[in-house]
């Protein structure tokens, strides 16, 4: 098993003969579908809507190659001049079909009976759900001119920005212990058993920003305010109001969410609360403690022995997920280890074309990391899922995107739990799955609340690094209340969390709690219904990119719009940490 994924399913290397023809095809491509478009109004629209949408899917095969090629090659190594140049030539020559774009979706949105077209194909059928789409954005659409232009600029504008946060974050290093480690590598150190360590690595973090906080501090300023005003040109209430929009999800939904959420948040603090007690803590837990292993599951695991727990695992869930982790194992889709110049994090990106997926994780051994590797792997479970639909039906909206992965984490964790015969192995278990539902709950909502602060200040002024600084510790504060010490939290989460730093993406905080309470939902029905809810989970998962939100949800008989839902999955967990109370009592 290689600890690095290999790329050859796209290109053998950017020298090779296919690599070279793809590039020179997208100029071919690009000038195909502009002429395409150009003579749509000659044509009835049946014809019209088939004939380009025919040179969308080729656009698609061959850009979807090439970006994720050098996106990939780029995020193991940010310091590939190739991957870079190639990538902005890329969204160069894909920049030259925004005008035609934004034409054929304005012809889309001028057709009065697109119904009746729609039901006249069975290809257009099946992509109704786009075409209803495009229909519906249109009033938020600019000019062809002008989307054009925002399209360039955000080359050199958000782009370039983006790229900027994930080069220093990528490459900085932190001073421990004699060391200089990547960020990744001392970020991981907060799961070391030795306190110490946990410590000395938190304040070798928190120094090492201070070498990047400037540039990254006007890296995102320059994005949260180009968001600010495209949200504006496009008449939007708000970047959130856009986000929302174009997620396919109501307001409803999310106040819904987030009303549950804050009710549950003692629930989460107190858990905290218990766990800073056992570890000697008297003003909370601090922040170098919020990863601290507790219990006796201190020992580390190597790739290989993450591969065999996980298809062990997997196999008593569903055959066909266990055999593509297997082929994810075997054919070298995943790249384990943290090195310099490799981004941070980790990360799942569908292949569609070769019907594969590649996941990026910075390994360490710990059985977290083994969660991690889980969680990626339910993205490409959700690729899986949706293979057999055309090729333009593959984005599903960030609210749904986090299913699949967050209920791989609730098979393998409770899984592991239920096998836990000792106390302390027990525990150290249950401990893992509370810390990581409090990520998703308690700190998600302290990234919520600063990146709402930073599009509500950035209009009026420029944030430096001291200001977003003093954001994130209120934000810290207002979401853990006192389960944390106020002394010790992180006043650089703006710095190296990379969801902050899209021109294109905003708020991709709240589909984190909204895929793990949605997912615990789904999978209390799979506790109840067992074997016969899978087929049922399969099917919500292949609707998630020709559905809403709310439509996808009702699949399985869910109401999302309520707080009722999210608070019955919230309140799932107060057993969980009774649990842990008990067990800490009786070990510590």
């Amino acid at each position: 098993m290689n600890s690095e994924w290999s790329l050859d399913a796209l290109y053998k290397g950017y020298d090779s003969e296919e690599f070279k023809r793809d590039m020179a095809l997208t100029e071919v491509e690009v000038r195909k579908f502009n002429e395409a478009v150009s003579q749509m109004s000659k044509l009835p629209p049946k014809e019209a809507l088939l004939s380009v949408i025919g040179v969308m899917e080729e656009n698609d095969a061959l850009f979807s190659d090439l970006f994720n090629y050098c996106g990939l090659m780029q995020s193991v190594n940010t310091r590939d001049e190739n991957a870079a140049a190639y990538l902005g030539q890329l969204q160069a020559k894909y920049s030259e079909m925004t005008k035609a774009t934004t034409a054929f979706e304005k012809y889309v949105s001028s057709i009065d009976d697109l119904e009746a077209v729609i039901a006249s194909d069975e290809k257009l059928t099946d992509y109704g759900y786009m075409l209803r789409n495009i229909k519906e954005n249109s009033e938020h659409l600019l000019s062809e001119e002008a989307e054009e232009i925002i399209a360039l600029f955000n080359i050199s504008g958000g782009g370039a920005w983006s790229d900027l946060q994930s080069s220093l974050t990528s490459s900085v290093t932190a001073d421990y212990r004699g060391e200089k480690l990547t960020l990744s590598a001392i970020r991981n150190k907060a799961y070391d058993p030795d306190p110490e360590v946990r410590r000395e690595a938190y304040f070798a973090e928190l120094a090492c920003y201070d070498k990047i906080k400037e540039p990254v501090a006007a890296a995102l300023n320059s994005i949260k305010l180009q968001v600010i005003n495209e949200s504006r040109l496009r008449g939007f209430e708000s970047p959130l109001a856009q986000t929302l929009h174009y997620e396919h999800m109501k307001k409803e939904t999310l106040d819904a969410l987030l009303t549950a959420m804050r009710e549950y948040m003692p629930q989460f603090r107190e858990y905290l609360k218990i766990k800073a007690k056992a570890l000697g803590h008297k003003n909370g837990l601090p922040w170098y403690d919020l990863f601290a292993p507790m219990g006796a599951n201190d020992r580390t695991y190597t790739a290989e022995e993450a591969r065999d727990y996980l298809l062990r695992v997997f196999g008593g869930f569903d055959d066909e997920l266990r055999a593509m982790a297997e082929r994810a194992f075997s054919e070298s889709w995943i790249d384990f280890y943290p090195r310099e110049g490799k981004v941070g994090g980790a990360f799942c990106s569908g292949l569609r074309n070769q019907r594969q997926s590649r996941v990026l994780t910075n390994f360490d051994g710990s059985f977290s990391d083994i969660v991690t590797i889980a969680h990626e792997l339910g993205h490409a479970f959700h690729n899986l899922n949706i293979e057999e639909l055309r090729p333009l039906n593959d984005d599903y909206s960030m609210p749904v995107a986090e299913t699949a992965s967050t209920f791989n984490e609730h098979v393998v964790m409770d899984a592991a739990i239920a096998a836990a015969s000792d106390p302390a192995e027990k525990l150290a278990l249950l401990e893992s799955q509370l810390m990581d539902v409090t990520q998703i709950i308690v700190d998600i909502y302290s990234r919520f609340l600063i990146e709402t602060a930073v599009f509500e200040n950035r209009e009026e002024s420029f944030m430096f690094p001291d200001k977003l600084c003093e954001m994130m510790i209120c934000a810290q504060k207002e979401a853990y209340g006192d389960g944390l010490d106020p002394e010790y939290l992180h006043p650089y989460m703006w710095i190296c969390k990379s969801h902050y730093y899209s021109s294109g993406l905003s708020f991709y905080n709240w589909p984190y709690a909204f895929g793990g309470m949605f997912a615990r939902g789904l999978y209390a029905k799979y506790m109840k219904e067992g074997q016969a809810f899978v087929k049922k989970y399969k099917e919500l998962l292949k609707a998630t990119p020709i559905n809403g939100v709310e439509a996808t949800a009702a699949i399985a008989g869910i109401d999302v719009t309520s707080p009722d839902f999210w608070r019955m999955s919230l309140a799932s967990y107060r057993e969980k940490i009774d649990e842990f109370g008990r067990l800490v009592s009786e070990l510590y």
